[in-house]
Parts: C-alpha cells; sequence; structure tokens
C-alpha cells in the first residue's frame, strides 16, 4: 500500500515550532517582534486567497503583519517606492511581493529591490547566488519546505538518487541545489525531455514541479520510489496535479497528494524563514561596530 504523505501535519510542526521560538525570543528582549510585509497589487481573486493565507498565519505565530494593497493600475515606481519603505523599516524582517504582477509591471526588478536579508521567498539574483555558492541564506519555501517534508517522513537523501522534474526557477533548480547540498544524486528532466520514464524510473525519490497537469504516470516509477507532486491544477472533478496519483496506488511507496502535501508547507516555510530573518537582523545588531 502506498503512503500518503500528509503536508499539513509537518506544515503543523512547523508552525508550532517557529510560534514557540518567537515567543521565547521576544519575551526575552533578544529580538524585535518579526515582521512580514506583503505586497498585492491587483485584485486578482486568487492573489488575494494566497495573500490572506499568509497574513493568518504571519498573526497566528505571533508576529508582525504589514500589508500594502496597490491598484492593478499601478507604475513600476509606486511599486518600488512600497518595496523600498519596506526596505529600509527596521520592523520588516521578510518582504514578500505576491505573484503573478499585473503585466506591465517589470517583476523580476520589483523583486530584487528586495535586500538578500529580507527576500524571505529566495527569490532575488542575490539569495539565487548565495544559495549556489552554498553560502547562508534565505532558501525558496517550496524547495525547502520539501526537503522537510522528506527529512519528516525519514526519506534518506544522502546517497540518493533523486529526479526533478522541472527547471524552473521556484521549484526546479533551487531544490536540484539543495538536494545536493544534501548528498544526493539529481538529475534534472523537464516536460520535453526526450524519454522521461528513462530519467525518472531509476530514481528513488521524483519530484514533479512542471505545471503540466498528469505528466507523470506509473510508467515512470519504480515500485517503492518516494513521489513529491508539487503541481496544481483545477479541473472539473476538483484539484488535481502534476502526477497521475490514482495509477501509483500501490506502486509509489510514498506520495504526496494534492491538495494537503506540498501546499501547506510553503506557507509554513515562508513564516521560518521571516523568523531566521528575525534572527539574523538580532545577530547583526549584537556584532559591535
Amino acid at each position: 500500500m502506498t503512503h500518503i504523505i500528509k503536508g499539513w501535519e509537518t506544515a503543523r510542526s512547523v508552525r508550532t515550532r517557529v510560534a514557540e521560538r518567537v515567543a521565547e525570543l521576544t519575551a526575552g528582549g533578544r529580538c524585535r517582534t518579526p515582521g512580514l510585509a506583503t505586497v498585492l497589487v491587483g485584485d486578482d481573486p486568487a492573489s488575494a486567497v494566497y495573500v490572506g493565507a499568509k497574513r493568518r498565519a504571519v498573526r497566528e505565530a505571533g508576529m508582525r503583519d504589514v500589508h500594502r494593497h496597490l491598484p492593478g493600475h499601478a507604475a513600476q515606481e509606486d511599486v518600488a517606492a512600497v518595496v523600498d519603505r519596506f526596505a529600509a523599516d527596521p520592523e520588516v524582517h521578510g518582504i514578500l511581493i505576491q505573484l503573478p504582477l499585473p503585466a506591465h509591471l517589470d517583476a523580476p526588478a520589483l523583486i530584487d529591490r528586495i535586500p538578500v536579508a529580507k527576500d524571505v521567498d529566495g527569490l532575488t539574483t542575490g539569495s539565487a547566488g548565495l544559495l549556489a555558492r552554498g553560502e547562508r541564506v534565505l532558501r525558496p519555501c517550496t524547495p525547502s519546505g520539501i526537503i522537510e517534508l522528506l527529512d519528516a517522513e525519514g526519506v534518506g537523501l544522502k546517497g540518493a538518487r533523486v529526479t526533478v522534474v522541472g527547471w524552473g526557477e521556484l521549484v526546479g533548480r533551487p531544490l536540484a541545489q539543495l538536494l545536493l547540498r544534501r548528498g544526493a544524486t539529481v538529475t534534472v528532466a523537464h516536460e520535453y525531455t526526450a524519454d522521461l520514464a528513462a530519467a525518472t524510473r531509476p530514481a528513488d525519490i521524483v519530484v514533479v514541479a512542471t505545471g503540466v497537469r498528469g505528466l507523470v504516470g506509473r510508467e515512470h516509477i519504480t515500485p517503492g520510489a518516494t513521489v513529491v507532486d508539487v503541481g496544481i491544477h483545477r479541473t472539473p472533478q476538483g484539484l488535481a496535479g502534476d502526477v497521475r496519483a490514482a495509477e501509483l496506488e500501490g506502486v509509489a511507496g510514498r506520495i504526496t497528494p494534492v491538495p494537503g502535501g506540498v501546499g501547506p508547507m510553503t506557507i509554513a516555510m515562508l513564516l521560518a524563514n521571516t523568523l531566521e530573518a528575525a534572527e539574523w537582523e538580532a545577530e547583526r545588531a549584537a556584532v559591535p561596530a
């Protein structure tokens, strides 16, 4: 029988751990209350829901919730000014620009205005460079959430053969780097790989993050492998992932469901990153000039 990896359970554990640490640090006066600033541009319903969930989680963890909602027609310089104000605010330890932004805005340029020390999404050019060099940096939330899930499930990474299906900057590429740092042997494939099964079948762990619904099925997975499905798609039958999960029952050793697998981990790791940013700021402040 295939074991279902329940992301909500691990996410709840991370969120509880973060809240306890926030209470400990602030009660002892060791650092400011961690603050997360969210920037939402426009009125996309899905983005509003995502930002609302993040803000609730921030407050539940005992952190400071700072938010700015700009109209969809906001100019590049208006959004940049908001980001710059948050960047200069000592009460803000993390800055998150909700994506996607309206098409007329230059999203990469706005993201790169976020200081690396406050880049809780791990998306700036500076953060990507530090991650590639293996230096201390805030890691992208979904990839680090996947690592946390695998650790919680006792899935060994050192020496494991892992195939990451997807090369995007949000999940695939940073995840491959994190896995390499943990001693895994990593293959990166994608939806254009000529013989995808040849890349995935030898793997002990297969992570699928392509945004292509149902790309991976029974023919791609060796019996007993762990399968992590990052995709999420709305269908008339409900939410579905990048994996044809029904085909893998009794084949995969472990699998993340959609929904309830990787998704909850993203917000949990956002909280963990905000706490980490606040702790780093307190460390820097304690060092004599």
